[in-house]
């Protein structure tokens, strides 16, 4: 698949959803681990779009681009807000995830979820591109 660039707004997620769910259908991946990586890249393009692009404008754009490298499908999403490395923001513990959700600290759940529903889950910058790298293994192990 070619990379996708969309204009950096709520209304281009479901495309974003339906470009990795292609690209993990095409790897063969199961269903539950492609919703996985649909939950991930939802979750982190949501961040970018609503904090990273929160001033922005029309012109804001992010890209969806895959790759098979070995036994990984990798699903990159790129886009030119802050610098702002997911990894770094504090994660829910245990205790927090057990707290109804009235008493939870806001934020970070989201983060949480996309760096657990694929087998690694990376960040770098490059130039003035942040680049969320999200891989899966192909097959049946996890």
């Amino acid at each position: 698949m070619d990379k996708l660039s969309l204009p950096a707004v709520l209304d281009s997620l479901a495309q974003l959803r339906r470009y990795a769910k292609d690209a993990a259908a095409g790897a063969g991946i199961d269903e539950d681990r492609a919703y996985q990586l649909q939950l991930a890249v939802d979750e982190i393009a949501t961040n970018i779009i609503s904090y990273g692009y929160k001033d922005a404008g029309p012109s804001a754009e992010i890209t969806i681009a895959e790759e098979i490298r070995g036994d990984m499908l990798i699903v990159t999403l790129e886009d030119q807000g802050p610098a702002f490395d997911p990894r770094t923001r504090p994660m829910p513990d245990a205790e927090d995830l057990t707290k109804p959700l009235e008493e939870r600290t806001i934020g970070g759940l989201g983060i949480y979820l996309a760096t657990q529903g694929v087998n690694r889950f990376g960040y770098r910058r490059e130039g003035d591109r942040n680049l969320n790298i999200f891989e899966v293994k192909i097959g049946r192990d996890r």
